[in-house]
């Protein structure tokens, strides 16, 4: 397990990275013994500390996701959920782990309606009605458990640091505060925490989270069993349903429960596999529909001497083949308990070939409609 290796789905790198030629030479950072990559420097010390003192792979990507919970709250946190793709170097395996949250067990279709019309999506998102039951914590215990080698106390103890220090506030995230500033301000603790005087918290403030520090310390202590039943849950429960919102606000009530929660469990699932000039390539399935898109737009791209061509040519061929792949999953990806997506025909050359023939080198379309996937299901 000490030589385990972690590769993540990324759309964007990964199609320029194989399909585009370089803009300028860059320096090229070697080394040996392993390397980690995230948005935030914290995050990346995280993972490497975790590294240096004989953790494996599981063990760093864990400490890097607790530590992003703290420096990049907008796309990770114990409050959501996620997916996980491992590479069990030793058997020569991938697997996957669906923590993605769901929706409470009461939820219905028209959950985000109102007399037939769908509810306005900004008032929603703000609301114990948007919430859904974590999975984060379950994911990382389930990632530990099966394959880590460092427990929940050693591999949260650079979050809990860098959550009680503080950590210097970036460019980016004082911009993502900003345009949320009135969602912000409906609620006393979030508007504490995050703005001054009702405003982002500029680029360069220091930043301390010491109610995520003790959440995290009680995760050290408790294990997954803290998250999910007692005090914790008892906390999010009534946040979501009863949330403690400004004077004159009015926020809509979830309908969370503390079944919700003791019953969410974390899915090991198969991952995508599909392959681009020899190359194998692995990716997230269902629901997340990451791993379906990259393959079929680097299916179609396949079909191109890309190496041959002025960059912007290329460009413009990556765009199109990623916007027919964006068709298609908008118009067939969903959750598998739910839907029975086409997703062997998508994956297959041939359809890739049919949507290929839809692109113009020369100049955008002006359309890019989904394909008709099922005649190639069984290619």
């Amino acid at each position: 397990l000490a030589h385990m290796t972690i590769r993540p789905v990324l759309v964007s790198t990964i199609l320029l990275s194989l399909a585009l030629p370089a803009a300028a030479k860059t320096p090229v950072a070697t080394g040996t013994g392993g390397a980690v990559a995230t948005i935030s420097e914290p995050a990346s010390q995280a993972a490497i500390a975790i590294l240096n003192k004989g953790g494996n792979a599981v063990d760093a990507a864990v400490a890097a996701a607790a530590t992003l919970g703290v420096t990049d709250p907008f796309s990770c946190g114990i409050g959501g959920g996620g997916f996980m793709v491992i590479y069990l170097a030793k058997d020569k395996r991938v697997i996957t782990i669906d923590h993605r949250e769901t929706a409470p067990a009461s939820f219905t279709p028209t959950v985000f309606q109102k007399d037939g019309k769908e509810l306005d999506f900004d008032t929603v998102v703000a609301s114990g009605t948007s919430v859904g039951v974590p999975g984060t914590v379950r994911g990382w215990h389930e990632a530990l458990d099966r394959y880590g080698s460092m427990s929940f106390k050693q591999v949260l103890a650079p979050a809990i640091d860098v959550a009680t220090k503080g950590f210097t506030v970036s460019d980016n995230f004082s911009h993502l505060v900003q345009g949320n500033e009135a969602k912000f301000a409906l609620f006393p603790a979030t508007a504490a925490l995050y703005l001054r005087n009702g405003k982002a918290l500029p680029a360069g403030a220091t930043l301390r989270n010491p109610d995520l520090a003790k959440a995290y310390r009680e995760l050290a202590a408790g294990g997954v069993k803290a998250f999910y039943s007692g005090r914790m849950a008892r906390a999010i429960v009534d946040a979501v349903n009863t949330p403690v919102t400004a004077p004159g606000a009015r926020v809509a009530a979830g309908k969370m429960t503390l079944a919700d929660l003791s019953n969410y469990e974390a899915r090991l699932r198969q991952p995508v596999h599909s392959t681009y000039r020899g190359y194998d390539l692995y990716g997230m399935p269902l629901p997340s529909s990451g791993g379906v898109a990259v393959a079929e737009a680097l299916n179609i791209l396949e079909g191109y001497d890309l190496k041959a061509m002025p960059r912007a040519q290329a460009e413009h061929l990556y765009l199109e083949a990623s916007r027919l792949a964006f068709a298609d999953r908008n118009a067939y990806l969903a959750d598998p308990e739910f839907v029975d997506a086409p997703v062997a025909g998508l994956l297959s050359k041939e359809y890739a070939a049919r949507r290929r023939e839809l692109i113009n080198p020369q100049q955008a379309s002006a359309q890019a409609p989904a394909g008709d996937p099922y005649p190639f299901q069984n290619d």
